[in-house]
């Protein structure tokens, strides 16, 4: 779609404009990350420091609205990563089985250096493919990002857009494969480099469950309807994609109840 992709390329050479697309989209992922702190809190008070994680949520409340407010876009990574940081250090309390082989101290890529970043990156470009896909579908260009650094080869607006996904679909259902034990040490081999993957075995089981989840149902919480989780990158792709021609005042990030 050429005019709408016309439209989309003007807005990005526009900063005023795309910081406000980038700070609802931040403001969504810190909100879908508080989202998943207070779950916890719900289904299991007795099995984490119930005191450590609503100081917590209370913080990530606070970094959620400072982003939707953010004007700048060099302030918005730096709340970003506040966010990040406050999220990412409750995770290993969040893994309540086979702890001796799933446990979470940092966040490490290429290569994922355990069996939990293993998980955390092949979800990830899981999903990050479902939204290239979106995008495409409905005449956006994946490659031009709102909040993500433009480079060639990279698809910066898909990237922006599983931010809003990456708590509340991705970690949870990592955290899921883990507590369920649905994967388990067998499932992951050691590289030479000490980089940590998932085997033949791993895959299979993972992506099988991936399908599974994928045909659950919930509702949106902008369009009030039923929809299926695999659906979700097409709704928000949809969304933006009619944000950007004007159809609608601003985009209705995603976020998660």
């Amino acid at each position: 779609n050429i005019l709408l992709r016309r439209q989309q390329y003007r807005l990005c050479d526009r900063e005023d404009e795309k910081i406000s697309f980038a700070a609802n989209i931040i403001c969504a992922k810190i909100h879908n990350s508080n989202s998943v702190i207070q779950r916890a809190l719900r289904d299991h008070p007795m099995r984490i420091d119930e005191q450590r994680f609503m100081n917590s949520s209370e913080m990530l409340k606070t970094t959620s609205m400072q982003a939707f407010k953010c004007t700048n876009a060099d302030s918005l990574r730096g709340i970003e990563g506040e966010a990040a940081n406050i999220y990412f250090s409750l995770f290993d309390d969040l893994i309540l089985q086979q702890k001796e082989d799933f446990y979470y101290s940092s966040r490490s890529r290429r290569p994922p250096m355990d069996n939990v970043n293993a998980l955390l990156s092949f979800v990830y470009s899981l999903m990050t493919s479902m939204c290239v896909s979106a995008l495409e579908s409905v005449g956006l260009d994946p490659y031009c990002g709102v909040y993500h650094t433009e480079r060639p080869g990279r698809c910066s607006l898909a990237l922006d857009m599983v931010e809003e996904f990456r708590a509340c679909v991705c970690d949870r259902f990592v955290l899921t494969l883990i507590n369920r034990k649905i994967l388990t040490y067998k499932d992951f081999h050691e590289q030479e480099n000490h980089g940590v993957l998932l085997n033949d075995s791993g895959r299979k089981k993972l992506l099988s469950a991936w399908q599974t989840k994928k045909r659950e149902t919930l509702t949106h919480p902008f369009l009030n309807e039923k929809v299926e989780i695999g659906m979700l990158p097409y709704v928000q792709a949809m969304l933006l994609a009619r944000t950007i021609r004007g159809d609608m005042e601003s985009y209705p990030p995603y976020m998660w109840k």
